[in-house]
C-alpha cells in the first residue's frame, strides 16, 4: 500500500474543503438566481437579493429588479407607476403597465407637455407685458422738458378789436325806421358823454 505523507493529507483535506464550500456557493447562487427568476414583482425581487447578496455587486441585483419591474406595490393592495417624465404617480393593475396602461400614460404625457408648453408661452406673454408696463412707467417718470408756448399766428391789431361808428345811410328821410334809430342812439350816446364830464 501506498502510505500517504502528512503533507499529501493536509493538501487533499485543503482541496476537499474548498470544493465542499465552493459547491456550497455554487449551490446558494442558484437558489438566490432562482429566487430571483421566480419573483413576482419589485419588492420580491428586492426580499430575494437581501437574503443572499451577490459576491461581486452589491447595487447589480437591485438594478436587475429595476429593470424587471417598473411597477411598485402600494399599501392597501395594487400597484403604482413612477413616471419622472410628469413627476407623477399612476395606479397599474400589475407589477407592469400593460399596453393599454402604457398608451393611457404617454396620452397624459401629451396632455402635461401641452400644458407646460401653454403655461411658458403664458409666463413669456406676461413677462413682456411687465416689460412694456415698466418701460411705459419709467417714461412717464421722465421730465416733460419746458412748457409749452403756444401763440397765434396772426394777432388782431387793435384798431380791428375797437367796434367801428357805423356808417349813416347816405340818404336818410325823416320818416325812415334807420334814421330814427341813428338819431336816437346819438342822443342817448351824447346824454351820458354829457353826465360823466359833469361828474368830478
Amino acid at each position: 500500500m501506498v502510505s500517504l505523507s502528512s503533507g499529501d493529507a493536509k493538501r487533499r483535506m485543503v482541496a476537499f474543503i474548498a470544493l465542499i464550500v465552493f459547491a456550497l456557493v455554487a449551490v446558494a447562487f442558484f437558489l438566490r438566481g432562482s429566487a430571483v427568476e421566480s419573483a413576482r414583482d419589485f419588492e420580491e425581487c428586492v426580499g430575494a437579493l437581501g437574503a443572499s447578496p451577490p459576491l461581486n455587486d452589491e447595487h447589480g441585483g437591485a438594478t436587475d429588479c429595476n429593470a424587471r419591474f417598473a411597477g411598485r406595490r402600494k399599501p392597501g393592495g395594487g400597484y403604482t407607476y413612477y413616471d419622472f417624465m410628469q413627476g407623477r404617480n399612476f395606479d397599474i393593475a400589475g407589477p407592469n403597465p400593460t399596453a393599454e396602461e402604457r398608451n393611457w400614460i404617454d396620452r397624459e404625457y401629451i396632455g402635461f407637455l401641452d400644458t407646460q408648453r401653454r403655461e411658458a408661452v403664458s409666463a413669456e406673454f406676461a413677462k413682456k407685458q411687465d416689460q412694456q408696463l415698466r418701460a411705459d412707467l419709467e417714461r412717464d417718470r421722465q421730465p416733460a422738458g419746458p412748457p409749452l408756448v403756444l401763440t397765434p399766428r396772426n394777432i388782431p391789431s387793435l384798431a380791428a378789436k375797437q367796434p367801428a361808428d357805423r356808417p349813416k345811410p347816405p340818404h336818410c328821410d325823416d320818416n325812415s325806421l334807420a334814421c330814427g334809430w341813428s338819431k336816437l342812439s346819438a342822443v342817448v350816446k351824447n346824454a351820458f358823454a354829457s353826465s360823466s364830464r359833469a361828474k368830478p
